[in-house]
């Protein structure tokens, strides 16, 4: 066990010097868990390889500007990185995002009206294809196949020490959340809880079996919006 000041990992949270106890979570030093995220990235991102040409023209036509979006987020611990995913909004949408009613409750956004979203970007979205880029991520030990949506800056000042217990593992492209109603979850206490519910039911095996139901969810394009 050991100890992180909130104030040492993100700049201008409210908490002022409190400090977190972490534990890290078996999961962390798994040998094998590692070696499935080191085979699921090489085969992700040759999947990323074919479909990048495509993919990145039908941004372009579709709406101007960038290929890729790409944001600082928290990963274990607290550590920030940052990922890049295939542009699914209007190039301004950070902008826009005042304009656009919250759907969720606690610290999520989540709207299925978004007018900020392009008509590709949906396809990209419900298909999770806009997150074929963080293969990379996954491959380079920042994040894992399995675990929990990677929080912002804007989220994880508002944590409090229940919150960080998500960052005991590290941040995954699917999990509980994405077996579980993916975009119809809309209350940040329950995806917490499913996070939570993950570290406790985790063993090695665990995470191929979410590998396989993800892979049925995202063929049936189920709960993404």
């Amino acid at each position: 066990m050991y100890q992180i000041s909130c104030t040492t990992v993100i700049e201008g949270v409210t908490a002022d010097n409190w400090e977190l106890q972490l534990t890290p979570h078996p999961s962390v030093n798994s040998k094998f868990k590692r070696f499935l995220d080191i085979m699921g990235s090489l085969v992700g991102l040759l999947i990323l390889a074919i479909l990048f040409v495509p993919i990145a023209i039908a941004i372009k036509i579709d709406s101007p500007g960038p290929i890729f979006f790409t944001q600082e987020r928290y990963g274990l611990n607290g550590r920030p990185f940052r990922i890049r995913k295939f542009r699914s909004m209007v190039s301004d949408a950070e902008k826009l995002k005042s304009l656009v009613q919250n759907e969720a409750n606690g610290l999520i956004f989540k709207s299925k009206s978004d007018f900020r979203v392009t008509r590709v970007g949906r396809f990209l979205r419900s298909t999770s294809l806009d997150e074929l880029p963080q293969f990379w991520n996954v491959l380079v030990g920042e994040m894992s196949l399995v675990g929990t949506r990677p929080p912002t800056a804007d989220e994880v000042r508002l944590y409090n020490q229940r919150h960080w217990q998500r960052l005991n593992v590290k941040p995954g492209l699917t999990g509980e959340w994405q077996i579980n109603g993916r975009s119809h979850v809309k209350d940040f206490e329950q995806v917490v809880d499913l996070d939570l519910q993950y570290q406790k039911k985790w063993y090695p095996m665990y995470d191929l079996l979410l590998i396989v139901k993800t892979f049925f969810i995202i063929v049936g394009r189920v709960g993404a919006f």
